[in-house]
């Protein structure tokens, strides 16, 4: 069972930042985000995620807000996390990259550039945008907006968004034959022969059912791990064909027991339709925000206190639990064992409930058998047990 930390400003709570543990000063300092994902791989954490965005956060899912009283602001995630490459060794670096405005080309090499600086720790959490402003702060094209009605339902958000998750599924095809487009033995270097690559290893895409061109090869040779891991959200059918699609793991939003027995068999059901068969199966991950404390009247003080200091009510796509790490335990095990491949937790503030992950619940779960006692060297892909794929071009002679 694998176990993941998502990262972002200062918590999942909006009013983490005011938490006389946060240091909302510091969110734009790499040292912060170094002291953040040291804890997290000093704790056996296997990998990290960290948020990103086109515009200011907002508390509203589908259009901007000038609320003052929430953090705003944050550093890029793909530069975040190359700057934290040298300055971890063992950790996952998954940075979230915005996939309806930008482009396969860029992303890949940034990516895979991120995988060669962790020596194969890298990853990418694709993420579309429907909002007007993200749109209009870089000039790019018009998106379909949501209704009120919409947004009370994720069937109906993903439904009206069908279009950009067909692209993002192609935008990622892209991604990934880029990232083959040079054998693993291109790059020959051979001062006797005059020769640095082998030109007969690099190769041109061949994507005419693709929404996105790019010829090709990339400019970033193969990296550590061949394919650097994908891992996406989803709450509904429609993102769940994506990550079938496309991603390596998925990260699902069940409340309940009985939530989580019916999305994995959903989520198995669109696999079996759509999965291409050079993939390995989909790993399933459920999201937990979590409030933790020594004793469950702490963690109920701790989520009431954090509650005062903000107006809204707070709600979260994914479950929030608020007790302790042996209940928090109690809960990981009985989904594990409902076909729960691993779980990311969303600490509600940073670093307190990061460190009581790491200190309290999994020893836990390494005194249960669940989680390893000891961190087996080697890629992102070999810690979560993924072999790294052969290049989909190997054996073919395209670029020139």
């Amino acid at each position: 069972m694998h176990l993941a930390v998502a990262l972002t400003g200062t918590g999942w709570h909006p009013a983490s930042w005011r938490d006389t543990a946060a240091r909302p000063d510091r969110i734009i300092d790499i040292a912060y985000w170094t002291e953040i994902v040291q804890l997290a791989e000093a704790g056996g954490v296997d990998f990290v995620t960290l948020e990103d965005g086109l515009a200011l956060q907002s508390s509203t899912l589908d259009r901007a807000d000038d609320r003052t009283d929430e953090l705003r602001g944050q550093l890029d995630a793909v530069l975040t996390l190359a700057a934290l490459a040298p300055r971890t060794s063992e950790i996952g670096l998954i940075p979230t990259v915005n996939v309806t405005h930008s482009e396969p080309f860029h992303v890949s090499s940034q990516i895979a550039s991120l995988d060669w600086a962790s020596h194969g720790r890298a990853g990418l959490r694709p993420q579309i945008t429907f909002r007007a402003d993200d749109s209009r702060n870089i000039g790019r094209r018009a998106t379909p907006q949501l209704t009120d009605d919409d947004i009370t339902d994720p069937v109906k958000i993903s439904t009206r968004l069908t279009d950009l998750f067909d692209d993002a599924a192609h935008y990622l095809a892209s991604v990934r034959d880029l990232w083959d487009s040079w054998d693993d033995d291109a790059v020959v270097r051979d001062a006797s022969t005059f020769r640095y690559i082998d030109r007969d290893r690099l190769h041109r895409l061949t994507l005419e059912a693709n929404r996105f061109r790019p010829l090709g090869p990339s400019i970033t040779p193969r990296s550590p791990q061949g394919q650097p891991i994908v891992v996406a959200l989803g709450h509904a059918p429609i993102p769940y064909r994506l990550a079938a699609r496309e991603a390596d793991i998925v990260f699902i939003t069940p409340h309940s027991d009985a939530a989580v027995i019916d999305t994995v068999r959903e989520v198995r059901a669109i696999e079996t339709l759509d999965r291409p068969s050079r993939y390995l199966p989909l790993a399933i991950y459920v999201d937990i925000t979590v409030v933790l404390a020594d004793d469950k009247a702490s963690a109920a003080e701790r989520r009431a206190a954090l509650d005062a200091d903000h107006p809204d009510t707070w709600t979260s796509d994914s479950r929030i639990f608020s007790g302790t790490a042996e209940e928090l335990a109690d809960i990981i095990a009985a989904w594990h064992a409902f076909g729960i491949d691993g779980f990311r937790l969303r600490p509600a503030v940073l670093p307190t409930d990061l460190s009581r992950i790491t200190t309290a619940l999994v020893p836990i779960l390494q005194d249960r058998g669940q989680r390893p006692t000891v961190t087996p060297p080697g890629t992102l892909r070999s810690r979560l047990g993924l072999a790294i794929p052969e290049s989909r071009f190997r054996g073919s002679v395209t670029a020139r």
